[in-house]
């Protein structure tokens, strides 16, 4: 095993979103720097809950059955938490998870 086998390198910041909206189809529509625009259905970012109840913390298997997500998920409301993520409180009553901007923006299928 060489040195460089043994460095983590860290991965590069991700600049937050210009915008977060809900639309009127209740998905996340995120502009993000530089113009993109992606719109993230609900259930789907649901399903992609990185809290501990959804997530297990030392493995990072997944808890969560999609099957018991709504069709109807939606957000009720949006926080923002610091300068590198937002918590979503959904419709279902869950509300743990924080989605950094490096979440959103993979959620987002960009890079």
């Amino acid at each position: 095993m060489g040195l460089l086998d043994r460095i983590q390198f860290a991965a590069a910041p991700v600049e937050p979103p210009e915008a977060i909206d809900v639309t009127e189809r209740q998905e996340l529509a995120i502009l993000w720097p530089g113009g993109q625009r992606a719109v993230v259905p609900s259930k789907r970012l649901r399903d992609l809950c990185p809290c501990a109840s959804c997530v297990e913390e030392g493995t990072g298997r997944k808890l969560l059955d999609p099957a018991t997500i709504p069709d109807d998920v939606r957000p009720t409301s949006i926080q923002p938490v610091g300068n590198y993520a937002i918590q979503i409180f959904w419709s279902d009553g869950h509300s743990t998870g924080l989605y950094t901007w490096r979440a959103l923006r993979e959620a987002s299928g960009l890079r």
